[in-house]
């Protein structure tokens, strides 16, 4: 890769990590979700970039694994991190084993660490939101939760969407743009690899929420943090067959 297209990643990475860590550690709502935009418009600018995908040529694909554990919102999780992935033109495929549920995603290296990142943060402050609810019964406050994480991810989707839409809009038309068919030669590429990787994948059926107040609640809060993708597709888990 370019050494200064290479600089430019590492710079955007350690930009887009100081704002995710000041939206974790805000203690106001509305400051949190202000640096998780900014992250999220960042990245959207760097993947509309000419001259990084240029120098994409050497960005190397590959499958990253996501520990996703056991319990009531494993399928919450994975719904989060499919929207993210799929906002980053990566796979995602899943697959439960002896240590709990893990994620497989295949994409290029640069949008499998943007990737981590959005999901890590993102994931966060969900969590530290949806843990100040309390219902009836602990079987309540599950089903509210739950419902509240599926609620985020889709919003969370609609507004990786519209920042993505942004970024290109703010950037104009451009003589002799060659953006949008590179990004959907990379995004031909991964497909291509994901097949390979990941073999014959069977469809889950999608989670639903449990409740509508808990859905709508998350919907509220991921529209606050305006950063999402184009809403939640079904899952996939890995066939047993060969």
């Amino acid at each position: 890769m370019d050494p200064d297209a290479d600089e430019v990643g590492k710079s955007l990475i350690v930009k887009v990590r100081k704002l995710l860590a000041m939206a974790e550690g805000a203690s106001n709502v509305n400051e949190a979700d202000a640096f998780s935009r900014k992250a999220a418009e960042l990245i959207a600018m760097h993947r509309i970039d000419p001259a990084r995908l240029v120098a994409s040529a050497d960005d190397q694909l590959a499958v990253r694994s996501f520990p996703i554990g056991r319990g009531a919102y494993v399928r919450a999780r994975l719904a989060l991190l499919q929207t993210i992935a799929e906002a980053n033109s990566c796979r995602l495929v899943w697959q439960a084993g002896p240590v709990g549920t893990v994620a497989l995603v295949a994409g290029f290296a640069s949008d499998l660490t943007t990737t981590e990142m959005l999901y890590t943060s993102l994931h966060a402050q969900a969590s530290s939101r949806m843990s100040a609810e309390r219902r009836s019964t602990g079987a309540a406050t599950q089903r509210w939760r739950r419902s509240f994480l599926l609620g985020y991810a889709h919003q969370v989707g609609k507004m990786l969407q519209r920042t993505h839409e942004r970024a290109a809009a703010a950037r104009g038309p451009q003589p002799n743009d060659a953006a949008l068919p590179a990004l959907r030669a990379r995004e031909r590429q991964v497909a291509d690899y994901a097949r390979s990787a990941f073999g014959r994948v069977v469809t889950a059926r999608p989670a639903s929420a449990a409740t509508v107040h808990g859905w709508q609640a998350g919907q509220t809060a991921a529209a606050r943090a305006d950063v999402g993708r184009r809403g939640i597709g079904a899952l996939r888990a890995i066939g047993a067959g060969s």
